[in-house]
């Protein structure tokens, strides 16, 4: 992949992914595309041959990268350009596909808007919130989404109502290839104080009850689904399988929340992938359940 076309941003060739997530492992991009903004990545994805892998990189925090690295392009929307929050009229909000769903929360509570005070508990992007219909405590983004805008893999933009999307949990039905860039909110009217006050109480239960101070990538499994509709708790399955506390490497089931693991400190991603199937594995004796990957896993082992 030697030919490339000129970007104002930045081409960064063989960089070491592992700073960029948020379990701190995984190899080398290809390349790394840094764009300077909406208009250069456009035109970038105009201009490459269609046989070069594209991968997005949010801010990493529900992603392992694995230790052979990334082939073709990492594309990562780094910068304010890409992480604005701006009111809008009609009780809603626009953010970049590069906010912080915390910056998406704190910003909607400081226009006085109701109803994405769980993107406070959300880690991640808005970016990654679109692609996998994120969410916690009862809610989702497809309760609060009214539309969002986006790039297709040859760089033509379009528009996405809520209903294109057919979210469903933990996923949206699109097609891939899309790169979001921003997307629009709707909450409810009310008083600052009165949000940022169920803010904090949604601060206060994740610090109590996961391990969010370590290098984790968030919930490693979804909640399965049983056929009545129901969903099971996956960290009650990991919990009843013995695997809280277990450890493969420098990987470990968090001993404070058993549905997350941590990187004590030397593990690599193959130690953490690694034990995540080891979890699978165990529940599947223990329940015939088989728990789902909620964590991305990218890259050449």
């Amino acid at each position: 992949m030697s030919e490339l076309p000129p970007v104002r941003g930045q081409l960064l060739r063989g960089e070491i992914l592992g700073p960029f997530t948020w379990f701190r492992v995984g190899g080398p991009a290809e390349v790394l595309f840094l764009p300077a903004d909406e208009s250069d990545l456009a035109d970038f994805l105009t201009k490459i041959s269609p046989a070069i892998p594209v991968t997005i990189l949010g801010v990493g925090s529900n992603l392992i990268v694995r230790d052979g690295g990334i082939d073709g392009v990492v594309i990562r929307l780094a910068g304010r350009q890409f992480a604005r929050v701006a009111p809008m009229d009609g009780a809603r909000i626009r953010a970049g596909a590069g906010a912080l769903d915390s910056m998406l929360a704190k910003g909607a509570a400081q226009a006085g808007l109701a109803g994405l005070e769980f993107f406070t508990g959300v880690p991640g992007t808005v970016g990654g919130a679109l692609t996998m219909n994120a969410g916690c405590y009862g809610r989702e983004t497809k309760d609060v989404l009214v539309e969002a805008q986006a790039l297709t893999r040859t760089g033509e933009r379009v528009t996405l109502a809520n209903s294109d999307f057919g979210f469903t949990y933990r996923k949206n039905a699109l097609p891939p290839g899309l790169i979001f860039l921003n997307a629009t909110f709707a909450g409810t009217p009310d008083a600052p104080d009165a949000v940022l006050a169920r803010m904090a109480e949604i601060t206060a239960r994740r610090e109590a009850s996961q391990p969010i101070r370590e290098k984790t990538g968030g919930s490693t499994f979804k909640n399965p689904e049983l056929a009545s509709g129901e969903r099971l708790s996956a960290w009650k399955l990991v919990d009843e399988a013995g695997m809280r506390g277990q450890r493969r490497g420098g990987a470990q089931v968090s001993e404070k929340h058993a549905n997350f693991l941590i990187n004590t400190g030397e593990a690599s991603a193959a130690d953490i992938e690694g034990l995540g199937e080891d979890v699978r594995a165990a529940v599947r004796v223990q329940s015939g359940v088989e728990l789902e990957w909620e964590i991305k896993r990218v890259g050449r082992a």
